[in-house]
């Protein structure tokens, strides 16, 4: 939250103020973008923020500029739509009069749009990713001794899985992650579509293969996809929110495609026959939405293919949207133990609604980068005694 205390000082000023020139007194408005705080993981931190705020005559042309700039400071960043959404939820509140409201759509509109560029700019993977990308090779052949040591927490329920493959990669592609899941108890399908494309001419498909689990189960069906195949999963997740239990993506860009810098964009638009940025539209369009369900989004920042930062999903904006880094390649992740045990743990914690870790599993948090990111020797008291 330090990190973004800044961005969130300004913003709050800002909607503050918005909310005022709306016809609004002080306290309300506080009252109200609190509110739309309430699903925001720093929701409490946040809200000390807002009941802080002092206006006195303010120009919001100026507010939106300074909060735009320290956006500009701190980088790319898929948060900031949380920003946006939060503007746009404030705008259309019947609370309030209906004053100069041309005048704020203009302001929340030109925000969008610096946003929109300030997160157009998401550099590629450097060389150095790129080159390591050659351990995938060693990363799939040790899957195979490394599998058995692999801890197994099963489920209460026998819950339907949906598995989308990487572009360019068929069912084979998740056999390491449908095998282990499988062994946990959960119901496990393919995407029986051959190798993917990422051609929306597939999303029929796989809505009617979602819709035969769905009336098989009578219940809602679990969607993991890597890479290429966590767009499909996050698109049909938007569709058909009803009948997706969650959605859980693997090094997937699941935003920003359109302007998206990989090295191998010159490979992929040589297979497309077709520049990126003539993908279909609609396609791109429905990607930039955020389901109505529980997210999971798996990232290394070492991916070599994937810049890292377009495989996260607007964690801030809400609670059950959760971005996890793993060490690894990109094309070594469908052969990553801490992805098995990523998607594992999702599943169970999303499904059976607990977020209470056993000593194996606070174990395994050893294998990923958050732990070591921590200071001190207390990281090591906290993972046995917090």
């Amino acid at each position: 939250m330090e990190s973004n205390k800044i961005v969130y000082t300004s913003f709050s000023k800002l909607a503050v103020a918005i909310a005022v020139s709306q016809g609004s007194t002080l306290p309300k408005a506080k009252k109200l973008i609190i509110q739309s705080f309430e699903r925001h993981p720093f929701q409490k931190e946040i809200s000390k923020i807002i009941k802080k705020v002092k206006l006195d005559k303010e120009n919001l042309n100026i507010l939106s500029n300074e909060c735009i700039s320290i956006c500009e400071d701190f980088g790319p960043d898929r948060d900031y739509i949380t920003l946006v959404l939060l503007l746009e939820n404030i705008y259309k509140l019947e609370d309030f009069e209906a004053v100069e409201k041309d005048t704020i759509l203009n302001i929340i509109n030109r925000f969008k749009t610096a946003i929109e560029k300030i997160n157009a700019n998401i550099p590629a993977p450097p060389l150095f990713n790129v080159i390591l990308e050659t351990r995938a090779i060693a990363e799939w052949t040790s899957m195979f001794w490394l599998y058995p040591f692999i801890p197994k927490h099963k489920s209460e329920r026998a819950k339907p899985v949906l598995l989308m493959p990487p572009y360019l990669g068929n069912d084979n592609s998740t056999t390491f992650v449908r095998k282990y899941l499988k062994s946990l108890g959960f119901k496990t399908y393919k995407w029986e579509l051959g190798v993917n494309m990422i051609n929306s001419k597939s999303l029929p498909k796989l809505i009617e293969k979602l819709d035969e689990i769905f009336e098989k189960h009578q219940e809602k069906v679990s969607l993991v996809g890597w890479s290429g195949g966590g767009i499909f999963a996050k698109i049909i997740a938007n569709r058909f929110p009803d009948k997706v239990e969650q959605l859980i993506t693997i090094g997937s860009p699941v935003w920003g495609v359109k302007n998206m810098k990989t090295p191998i964009i010159k490979t992929l638009e040589f297979v497309r026959g077709a520049k990126l940025r003539e993908r279909n539209e609609k396609f791109i369009k429905e990607l930039e939405v955020i389901p109505e369900v529980p997210i999971t989004c798996i990232y290394t920042k070492t991916d070599g293919l994937i810049p890292w930062k377009n495989c996260m999903e607007a964690e801030t904006y809400r609670d059950d949207i959760r971005n996890v880094e793993v060490f690894g390649s990109h094309c070594g992740l469908g052969a990553n133990a801490t992805v098995l045990l990523t998607v594992a743990n999702a599943l169970n914690a999303n499904i059976e609604a607990t977020s209470k870790k056993s000593i194996i599993e606070k174990v395994e948090t050893l294998f990923f980068p958050k732990f070591w990111e921590q200071k001190g020797v207390s990281k090591f008291t906290n993972l046995f005694f917090s």
